[in-house]
């Protein structure tokens, strides 16, 4: 008996670090995850829909905790001193959608890179920098033709424009 007890307490602990590793492997801060666009999490969640600014998306994940509700994007690869302002404004956007749909204002966001973690403060300056992309976006309408800013193949072939584009690498 005293040996199926001292099995248990050793297998529970080493769930728990297990699962306590998988959650810092994906940049997760302390709180309850309440969505994930990871199946190896569970189910896919619906994407979050903001009518205003006709804008979907899905982040990664949200944690809620003490702090609120924090969105985290997981990008591949290595980060850099700053992020790219692209990365920058997708967490922001997913900081408006997140207000939008669940009538709470992220503090900030987490960019979780292979090697770091970065933070961004969601200020009402990158709020409206991020509706007026948006806005602008919209005005263009859609176009036939978009100019490639990159030599990339990979990034290319991962385009969301690549159906319509004249100017594919691929």
């Amino acid at each position: 008996m005293l040996f199926l007890i001292g099995f248990l307490i050793l297998s529970g602990t080493l769930l728990y670090w297990i699962s306590s590793r998988q959650r810092r492997s994906t940049g997760l801060p302390a709180g309850r995850l309440i969505y994930s666009d990871h199946k190896q999490w569970g189910e896919v969640e619906v994407p979050l829909y903001d009518s205003t600014f006709n804008l979907t998306g899905k982040p990664d994940f949200i944690v809620e905790s003490d702090q609120g509700l924090i969105p985290v994007e997981v990008k591949s690869g290595r980060g850099r001193r700053t992020p790219y302002d692209s990365h920058i404004y997708q967490l922001a956007a997913y900081c408006l959608l997140i207000d939008q749909s669940f009538g709470m204002r992220p503090e900030y966001g987490i960019l979780h890179y292979e090697d770091q973690d970065i933070a961004v403060d969601y200020t009402p300056k990158l709020e409206q920098s991020v509706i007026e992309i948006i806005r602008e976006i919209r005005s263009l309408g859609r176009r036939r033709s978009v100019n490639r800013s990159h030599e990339s193949i990979n990034r290319c072939q991962n385009c969301g424009f690549k159906s319509i584009c004249d100017q594919s690498l691929s």
